[in-house]
């Protein structure tokens, strides 16, 4: 970093991200900082620079090594388990050669990070909480791939609740032999692939193969709407709000029928006697729309959201992207799976490669797709422009 760059930085001030320390705070103080940060989404600390006003006082080179020294002892003893930093000098030549030691904390890769007193935070906005919700902390416990949703049990489901044609037909197309072929009993068969653990279907068991997957978890559903106009405030409505249910393959067909029924169709060249081509690439929408019911955050209790607007198509799906993956990563094909009995599952039983390249291969097809990665809202969020005429 020169000094250019970090001028710009203390000119933005504190954010989630950046924190300025005229001196070195208490070691808890640093620590809670640095915690929040690794939990979060990582960030920067700045030694040297006022917190209220942003001025630069810099370090004597006294100040540097010892602070460099308290920061290494903070990272390995004050922060369970510990986490690694860098840090570098950078002097502004503008402000007298004044230094300012710039501290790199990485979001973890092994959450939730705890202080000595197995205390636990995160930051919001440009300042830290503490974490006291369940809810909130089992998302952590994911976010450092210690927790898998997919396969947590569902409480109150059995082996009652299959749909025994469904897993069957699923085991017969994977292995090319029945059950009973295969010298399994059916209970067996299901706990061989994931189904059921525990005399429970897991989530992902009961997602892909149960008879009613809403009944246990309905807020796993589509709730789709197609307005008049282009505001999510609007009352007028082409197609009215409504709640798609069913396994995540009955999802899927029933999404892609939303968007088949409520977009525009023309011939674009064709015979007027085949089918219409939609408005908007039909690959496109089922790749994001397997990729949002597949990749989504099943700790988040919310469903999926599919929006049509004049000028506009939405898919928003719970839960921001996992760990410290970024919106350039997945154009680049470069994916960390969150679900992983989900996309196995999806392989057998959708148009799903699974090999990461559904989004590049949705822009492919649709090149003016936006992507927003809502960390703070805790949502990934899918804008697709509609063509010109629906402006």
């Amino acid at each position: 970093m020169n000094g250019f760059e970090l001028l710009d930085i203390i000119n933005t001030g504190e954010t989630s991200k950046v924190q300025l320390k005229e001196k070195m705070p208490h070691p808890d103080k640093i620590a809670g900082e640095m915690i929040a940060m690794s939990n979060s989404m990582g960030g920067i600390i700045l030694f040297g620079v006022k917190d209220k006003t942003g001025d630069i006082v810099g370090l004597t080179y006294e100040n540097i090594q010892q602070y460099s020294n308290i920061i290494s002892n903070i990272a390995t003893a004050n922060i369970i388990p510990g986490i690694y930093i860098t840090t570098e000098v950078v002097s502004i030549d503008n402000n007298g050669g004044k230094k300012v030691l710039v501290v790199y904390v990485d979001e973890g890769i092994n959450k939730p990070y705890k202080d000595k007193n197995g205390y636990v935070f995160v930051k919001q906005g440009p300042d830290k909480r503490r974490v006291t919700d369940n809810a909130e902390m089992i998302r952590l416990y994911q976010g450092g791939s210690h927790l898998v949703a997919d396969e947590m049990e569902v409480f109150d489901t059995s082996i009652s609740d299959i749909d025994e044609d469904k897993f069957r037909d699923f085991f017969q197309k994977e292995f090319a032999r029945s059950i009973r072929e295969k010298g399994l009993s059916f209970e067996q068969a299901l706990k061989a692939k994931k189904v059921l653990r525990n005399d429970k279907l897991t989530l992902a068991g009961l997602l892909f193969f149960g008879k009613a997957p809403q009944s246990f978890k309905p807020a796993f559903c589509i709730k789709t709407v197609s307005f008049f106009g282009n505001k999510i405030s609007g009352k007028d409505y082409r197609s009215k709000p409504d709640d798609l249910i069913g396994t995540v393959p009955n999802l899927f067909k029933k999404g892609m029928d939303f968007f088949s029924s409520n977009l525009k169709h023309s011939q674009q060249g064709q015979d007027f006697n085949r089918p219409g081509i939609l408005e908007i690439s039909k690959i496109a929408l089922e790749e994001l729309l397997i990729n949002a019911l597949v990749h989504r955050d099943y700790l988040k209790n919310a469903p999926i959201r599919l929006m049509i607007f004049d000028n506009r198509i939405e898919i928003i799906s719970p839960g921001k992207l996992p760990n410290s993956l970024t919106v350039e990563d997945i154009k680049y094909g470069n994916p960390v799976i969150r679900n992983n009995q989900l996309v196995a599952f999806s392989q057998r039983t959708m148009p799903f490669s699974g090999l990461g390249s559904g989004i590049r291969r949705s822009l492919d097809e649709q090149p003016n797709i936006e992507f927003t990665n809502d960390a703070d809202g805790e949502q990934f969020i899918v804008i697709i422009p509609r063509p010109g005429d629906n402006e």
